[in-house]
């Protein structure tokens, strides 16, 4: 009797989680903080469709080019680019409605003489930083601080490093360019 209850029990609850109950969307105020993340101002309203969120990227050819640029001038052979990191909201039928930015992420592949000296990496590191936070906000897509993954390669050896904007500056004032990398590294 107990195995037929609960077999009625268990095709019930399958029964209802497939039933659709029709409901007419209703538009419905948020204000900022109702929001995992800020909308910025000139993001395209939210519409009265349901979106189905989906991990996405978006290239920044215009940061991308200047942040190029800014990087080889300090090492001419350096690649860079950066990216805005978000969500798709993707409707019903499948297309993508808007992408809404989280962060802008920063990738730099760095030939450096020794990759395997600390010292040499953080001072990678700060001169990178500066050209990044040089960077006017309003280029800066996102609420969220943004990651930095900076590879390091020399003849023999390649190194990276990840982290994000708010971790390097929240380092304390006065450590020396190797701890700096270290301290960057360890958080990984």
């Amino acid at each position: 009797m107990s195995r037929l209850i609960g077999a009625l029990l268990f095709w019930t609850l399958i029964l209802c989680a497939c039933t659709t109950i029709p409901v007419s969307p209703q538009p419905v105020p948020l204000s900022a903080t109702d929001t995992p993340f800020a909308i910025p101002t000139t993001a395209v309203p939210p519409d009265t469709q349901n979106c189905g969120y989906q991990w996405a990227y978006q290239d920044l050819p215009e940061l991308s080019s200047s942040f190029q640029q800014s990087i080889r001038a300090l090492q001419p052979d350096a690649q860079a680019y950066a990216f805005a990191f978000g969500e798709n909201c993707i409707l019903n039928d499948g297309s993508v409605a808007r992408f809404i930015p989280m962060e802008t992420d920063f990738n730099i592949t760095l030939p450096v003489g020794d990759a395997a000296s600390d010292e040499q990496m953080g001072e990678w590191i700060v001169k990178i930083m500066q050209v990044i936070e040089a960077i006017p906000t309003e280029q800066i897509l996102g609420p969220r601080p943004g990651r930095v993954s900076i590879m390091f390669q020399s003849d023999t050896t390649q190194r990276g490093v990840n982290f994000y904007r708010d971790q390097y500056q929240a380092l304390p004032p006065g450590l020396s360019n190797a701890e700096i990398y270290q301290t960057l590294q360890s958080s990984q």
